[in-house]
């Protein structure tokens, strides 16, 4: 039942038109955008509409949110989406928006308090994200990654995989996954795939993929939506594996395109 109203909710509110002004941020800011075909950039105006509807916004450090910046964040989050659905950011439901670079410190937890933290509290951060807690974004990172789509960064998109590694539990890499099989194939691809890291190997994953396996999910999220061609020719396994999840061949289109 909650499903079916969740979904006519969702309906009603794809009734009323993209504002044209969101169309131009989406030109303007997130560069991936420009490089959908016309269905796919429909798909990401829609799942933008209800992306920027549910989840709760706040801008922090002073600074003023606008539609610019609830426009620029969803429409990098939701590239995410496009071969899924909206069930994939589940547990994303606050988004706190800072000028620039947060300096995290260290919050007073309970006895109780055992959420695991991507990022250890105290240091200089562009993003952040905490299970079944906010996302945290600095902006000035989230115009830069999301206007260059071909450099392999764009923290949007990293703290997002974060949050959708931490769907099954603990962020430890893998995001869920239907069948034993799967989860054996991710396992055994994404382990090689992360010692090549960590031994130089693999340098289209920059060194922070080899922290840990989250960090390794997230930055090959980064990899596989800004420079697809590349991963698919350097690490076809990896590429194979994060396909088959997001449900989407961005290299197979790219080659399609003149």
């Amino acid at each position: 039942m909650f499903s079916w109203l969740t979904e006519r909710r969702r309906a009603r509110l794809l009734q009323s038109p993209f504002p044209s002004s969101w169309r131009d941020v989406l030109h303007r800011n997130v560069s991936a955008y420009r490089r959908l075909d016309d269905d796919e950039q429909t798909r990401l105006r829609e799942l933008v509409q209800v992306f920027i509807e549910e989840k709760r916004w706040e801008g922090c450090g002073g600074l003023v949110l606008t539609d610019e910046h609830r426009v620029t964040i969803a429409g990098a989050a939701c590239l995410l989406l496009l071969g899924r659905g909206h069930d994939l950011m589940h547990d994303v439901e606050s988004i706190l928006v800072y000028p620039s670079t947060v300096i995290l410190p260290p919050p007073a937890a309970s006895t109780f308090d055992g959420r695991p933290r991507v990022v250890e509290e105290g240091v200089a951060a562009l993003g952040v994200a905490h299970r079944r807690g906010p996302v945290v974004l600095a902006w000035d990172a989230v115009v830069h990654g999301a206007r260059n789509a071909e450099d392999g960064r764009n923290v949007v998109i990293h703290e997002m995989a974060h949050k959708i590694d931490f769907l099954d539990g603990d962020a430890d890499g893998t995001p869920p996954l239907e069948g034993r099989g799967a989860r054996q194939q991710w396992a055994a691809v994404c382990s090689e795939a992360f010692f090549a890291v960590q031994r130089g190997e693999l340098p289209l994953l920059r060194d922070y993929a080899g922290t840990n396996e989250a960090e390794f999910f997230a930055v090959a999220s980064e990899v596989f939506f800004e420079q697809p061609e590349q991963l698919a020719r350097r690490a076809p396994a990896l590429y194979g594996v994060l396909r088959d999840f997001y449900h989407l061949d961005l290299a197979a289109r790219a080659a399609r395109e003149p």
